[in-house]
């Protein structure tokens, strides 16, 4: 029986080809996206190990790192550089004897006046004046940091080697005998902060939950691919069927036409992902794109999706077919279908329960994550196709009974009785639909909850030097001393720079007027203390008292525009302090706003540097926000690839479905058509038979999905949903809108399809 599927399915002519095409196709698709979901995972956890050495010394590693035996110590100072946005992170170290340890990627550690720097630092040093970069790095470069230290190929790392005694003492600085070599997702616990690296366990399930709503798409445009001239293959099944062929013959026939399409549309797949991997790999999750190796497979996996999707296309082309496997007259087919139950609803509400449950019981690992909600999230898909012919029935037989016209009656009897095929047309639509809803809803409260505002701050390209000493029990370590003059004229005299402001320490003891008084007994935040002359050339926020001289403002005046709730005083409190004395006070903040172009950004970023040597290196408003906002922008990123592909899907498998149903009702259209009926009347009850279900069950997808992104907030964020803003609207109406055009495409067909030659000869 199998040689004579494949003799069938080879030899069925050029409808046959147009159907095996379609398949292959949607597989080949299907095949390429879960490929990359899970070459991304596996590119996520490679970029994750090779992040471990740069968290040497941190707080959680403190814990399980040994003393290597005869190892001398090696100090050790992690911090974060920029560059036009760009992240640099900057290792300095110094030997104490020569047998320090060396971290990966490098032949030996750098002397002092040495540095090594990543590929992509290094031709970022040829490229940019000295001023705006090389000069943070005094000393010569000894050479490359390799491949296997760097979590990608446009990493910007640099080790700067030092004596001993100018890392002895600094904030932050470490003595170290071992290099790290804990992948960052190993940390956990309350104390955990790891300086570099992600939670590659959180990223695995995102993308594992992103694979879902990917693949659902494809399983659906798959079987609507398999369904096309469905009504030819009944006929010749039948005949099949009368010449002795048994119910599981034929099914073994028809599993085996859509089986060989999905062996061929896999092999297309694989060939397709190794084509698309090296775009695949700058795809930039996790703050810095991919090398193009680590994008790659385990056997396991491969033989998964080599193995399990043919026989997932199978299964659900058997499923689509499974009304083909007629009595030998045929009668199954010619008789009408029975009605859907309403257990249909059952999945969905127990995938909602499902989530519901899982409220407060999220596990910590990612691998119990993904078993928590992706089985819910599954139901709701799974549901959602189950209950659509339930609600298309409903709605048709509501709309048969308060209509008289004629499209209407047609269209909604013939819903009412075949809902299932009615359904099937705008499945994919539904459920990229809900998809949508669920990402958006997901995305649009992250945001929300993140205190980020989205529109560029008052002061954004501002670079601020941050050196406050304040915790709540006052000053815990000597400030800087006051800028230099020196310093200052050369900061004022770089183009595009529009002003200096100079945050002071505060002897006055003035609390902070943008705090709330704290509770008795705790001392207050400290206000810093600024000349009203630079506060007023701040372009927000600068108003100070008439006639004041100076004035007490927040010591970290850069983020207030952070702090969407915060109550800002009109006018901030007068200073009673001298000038002169005012100037020799040690330094809290300072912030030098720019015209936002680089060379005037980078080389303030690098005066300032070279100014307080010993302090966090300098940033820009907009990079403080950005650190804040890097995992939502990868979020974001992630919903934009579901919507973008998701649509395009759906948009293919109403096309298919539409089509294949013109061309499985000809006859009665035709039969129609000779009774008396208008061409145009029977447009209107195509159109109605695919708009009808799309608009009566959208609605529904639609809200499955904000409730199913609500839960999985509250479960894993503890969030609430927010309202989404305009763009989700308009791209809903654009889909609906688009989704109409499809349709409206193929009623030309019914002209050339419906004439009298086709009643007689069907």
């Amino acid at each position: 029986m199998i040689r004579l599927a494949l003799r069938l399915t080879v030899a069925g002519g050029r409808e046959a080809l147009v159907r095996l095409t379609v398949i292959a196709a949607a597989v080949a698709v299907g095949v390429a996206l879960l490929l990359s979901t899970l070459a991304a995972i596996q590119a996520t956890r490679t970029q994750n190990d090779r992040n471990a050495w740069l968290n040497t010394g941190a707080e959680f590693t403190q814990s399980r790192s040994a003393r290597a035996a005869g190892a001398d110590p090696l100090w050790w100072l992690l911090r974060a550089d920029h560059y036009d946005g760009g992240l640099i992170g900057r290792v300095d170290v110094a030997a104490t004897g020569p047998n320090a340890p060396v971290p990966p990627g490098l032949p030996r550690l750098p002397g002092p006046g040495e540095y090594y720097a990543s590929p992509a630092l290094a031709e970022l040093l040829r490229a940019t004046p000295a001023g705006e970069l090389a000069d943070r790095y005094p000393g010569r470069r000894a050479g490359t940091i390799g491949k296997s230290a760097l979590p990608g190929p446009d990493s910007l790392v640099v080790v700067v080697g030092h004596r001993p005694g100018e890392l002895a003492g600094k904030e932050g600085a470490r003595r170290v005998t071992t290099i790290e070599a804990h992948s960052p997702s190993s940390c956990s616990g309350p104390n955990c902060d790891v300086a570099a690296g992600i939670n590659a366990q959180g990223m695995a399930l995102i993308l594992s939950v992103v694979a879902l709503a990917l693949i659902f798409p494809v399983l659906i445009l798959t079987g609507t691919a398999s369904r096309l001239a469905a009504a030819r293959r009944e006929q010749r099944f039948a005949a099949m069927r009368l010449v002795g062929a048994t119910p599981g013959q034929v099914s073994l026939i028809s599993t085996v036409e859509s089986a060989v399409a999905a062996v061929a549309g896999t092999a297309v797949g694989f060939v397709l992902w190794y084509a698309l991997r090296p775009l695949v790999a700058r795809a930039d999750l996790t703050g810095t794109t991919f090398f193009t190796g680590d994008m790659s497979l385990g056997a396991a996996e491969v033989l998964l999706v080599a193995v399990g999707v043919p026989v997932a296309a199978a299964v659900a082309s058997r499923v689509a077919l499974r009304r083909v496997r007629v009595s030998p007259l045929g009668v199954t087919r010619r008789a009408t279908p029975r009605p859907p139950r309403a257990w249909r609803l059952i999945p969905a509400a127990l995938g909602l329960g499902q989530l519901w449950w899982v409220i407060g019981r999220v596990p910590e690992g990612s691998s119990g994550q993904i078993l928590a909600f992706v089985p819910g999230i599954l139901l709701i898909l799974v549901g959602i196709v189950l209950a659509g012919p339930w609600l298309t029935m409903a709605g048709a037989r509501l709309l048969v009974r308060f209509t008289r016209r004629p499209a209407l009656l047609v269209a909604g009897r013939r819903l009412a009785d075949d809902p299932k095929a009615g359904f099937r047309a705008v499945s994919g639509l539904v459920l990229a639909l809900c998809v949508t809803s669920t990402a958006v809803g997901i995305i649009t409260a992250v945001v929300a909850e993140s205190g980020v505002p989205e529109n560029k701050v008052a002061f954004g390209s501002s670079v601020v030097g941050d050196y406050d000493r304040q915790s709540g029990s006052g000053p815990t370590r000597k400030p800087p001393a006051a800028l230099p003059a020196a310093t200052r004229s050369e900061l004022e005299s770089v183009p595009g720079v529009q002003s200096v402001m100079v945050v002071r320490t505060n002897p006055l003891r003035i609390p902070d007027p943008a705090e709330p008084a704290p509770p008795k007994g705790e001392p207050p935040i400290l206000a810093g203390l600024v000349p009203c002359a630079e506060l007023a050339r701040m372009p927000a926020h600068n108003k100070c008292p008439e006639g004041a001289r100076a004035a007490a403002i927040p010591p970290d005046f850069s983020r207030l525009d952070m702090y969407e709730d915060l109550a800002l005083p009109a006018v901030w409190p007068a200073a009673r302090i001298g000038a002169q004395r005012l100037e020799s006070l040690p330094v809290s903040e300072i912030m030098v706003t720019t015209d936002g172009s680089t060379a005037a950004v980078e080389r303030v970023r690098t005066l300032l540097t070279a100014a307080y040597p010993d302090e966090l290196p300098p940033y820009t408003v907009e990079e403080d926000y950005g650190q804040q906002w890097g995992d939502i922008a990868a979020y974001r990123q992630l919903a934009t690839v579901v919507i973008v592909i998701s649509f395009p899907i759906a948009g293919c498998s109403l096309a298919v479905a539409v089509a294949g149903g013109l061309n499985e009702r000809k006859r009665p259209f035709a039969l129609l058509r000779l009774s008396g009926v208008p061409l145009s009347t029977l447009r209107r009850v195509v159109l109605l038979e695919s708009a009808a279900p799309l608009l009566i069950v959208a609605a529904l997808a639609i809200g499955l999905g904000f409730l199913t992104a609500q839960l999985f907030l509250q479960a894993q964020f503890d969030y609430s949903i927010r309202a989404p803003g305009p763009g989700y609207y308009g791209l809903t109406l654009a889909g609906m809108v688009v989704s109409l055009a499809v349709i409206a495409s193929t009623l030309p067909l019914l002209r050339r399809i419906t004439g009298p030659e086709t009643a007689r000869n069907a």
